[in-house]
């Protein structure tokens, strides 16, 4: 595989303004940003919502909380899609970002008027529905002309941008793109999570014998992708690997013998070149649900046995749906980037929050956490990230340091 380079991401969630926030936020396993609030409905919800006194106007077609977040975390990337323009041209420069959502926050309201009025209120367009609105506020805000796509596979969607991101480059079709995804968890994500009993009462607890469910966030995380680095400050971090696979079981619920996420990682691992004894540490899907964290215990310990270090931060982040993967992925840059000196001093890997009662009824995995940092000397040359989604969509990338292929 052609080494693609991964930029410094662009990141806003509810605990993070930037990428370094971020990884502060992981390794002190903090859960203050996962907040109660509530719905329409009247009903609360823990959620880890980004605050909308923390957001600008956007410069937007259609300005609205999504966008709002998006921008902000593109704003972190402007210097870099500046350098990459100037180097490819912006016909050479593609974009893929994953999403599920199509402006609820907005269309929700909308259609409640509608219900009770019988029309709908003179602001609101169908447009701000439309599934390509995250990627074009993209393409828009930089002139950039190369391909333009969306990808909407539940909680891999940013997997899947990326992913293809990796193929345009590969292919010749671009020469960088800028891949990532965003998410909100608006009140029609919130009421369909519940509806679905899969939301939990409290912070979410993964891996426990005492989960209870998700806690839904809001996020946005992007990076420049490119066929050659762009930075000279050592920041050469490349998407080594990847791989997919669709076991379609259920609409909602994983496969329980965990077959189609073996497959998604051993195919990254292939792609990679890698042995699953090269992989320093796996960022779990670990959504904190009974059936995904069953299903991928099992998957881990068929690929990796119960040594590999991992663990989920969505227990920091919350479930930020179809940006769960590029921030995710955000996570796993910082993790090789804070690491690269790792012969030097003890490795730092990301916590799971969760109270330490592990479900004897499963698999056990090598949780990182306050208890178990899994600090060592050895160098963190390569990581993988597990997204898992809806409809069996499964996803895993690896990224790694250059020097050490």
């Amino acid at each position: 595989m052609r080494a693609v380079y991964v930029s410094r991401p662009g990141v806003v969630c509810s605990c993070a303004d930037s990428s370094t926030q971020l990884w502060k936020a992981v390794t002190n396993a903090n859960q203050d940003s996962i907040r109660q609030v509530k719905s329409v409905s009247g009903k609360n919800y823990f959620a880890a919502k980004v605050l909308p006194q923390e957001l600008k106007t956007s410069s937007s077609r259609i300005d609205m909380h999504i966008s709002r977040i998006e921008e902000k975390a593109l704003s972190q990337l402007d210097e870099t899609v500046k350098l990459a323009a100037q180097k490819w041209g912006s016909d050479r420069i593609a974009v893929c970002v994953g999403s599920c959502d199509n402006a609820s926050e907005t269309s929700f309201a909308a259609h409640k008027t509608f219900l009770e009025t019988g029309s709908f209120p003179s602001d609101y367009s169908l447009e701000k529905q439309s599934a390509d609105f995250v990627a074009s506020l993209i393409s828009e805000r930089y002139g950039v002309k190369g391909p333009s796509l969306a990808f909407s596979t539940a909680c891999s969607s940013s997997a899947g941008a990326t992913i293809k991101a990796a193929e345009l480059i590969a292919s010749g079709f671009a020469d960088a793109v800028i891949a990532g995804g965003v998410d909100i968890a608006s009140d029609t994500t919130l009421l369909g999570f519940d509806s679905l009993e899969a939301v939990s009462p409290l912070k979410t607890n993964p891996f426990s014998k005492n989960r209870k469910g998700i806690t839904l966030g809001d996020a946005a995380a992007f990076f420049l992708l490119s066929k050659e680095p762009l930075s000279s400050s050592g920041e050469d971090i490349i998407l080594s690997g990847y791989g997919e696979s669709a076991d379609a079981f259920h609409m909602t619920s994983p496969e329980p013998s965990a077959t189609g996420a073996v497959r998604a990682m051993k195919k990254a691992l292939k792609k990679a070149n890698l042995l699953p004894e090269d992989i320093s540490y796996v960022n779990l899907h670990g959504t904190g649900t009974h059936a995904n964290d069953e299903m991928e215990a099992r998957a881990v310990r068929e690929v990796f046995s119960d040594s590999v270090p991992c663990s989920s931060t969505k227990s920091v982040t919350g479930h930020t749906l179809g940006a769960a993967s590029a921030l995710e992925a955000a996570v796993c840059w910082e993790t090789l980037f804070n690491n690269r000196n790792a012969k030097e001093k003890c490795s730092v890997l990301p916590f799971q929050v969760w109270d330490f009662c592990a479900d004897d009824t499963m698999p056990a995995v090598c949780i990182v956490s306050e208890r178990n940092p899994c600090s060592t000397k050895s160098a963190v040359c390569h990581v993988m990230s597990n997204s898992f989604a809806f409809g069996g969509s499964n996803a895993s990338l690896i990224f790694s340091m250059e020097e050490s292929k």
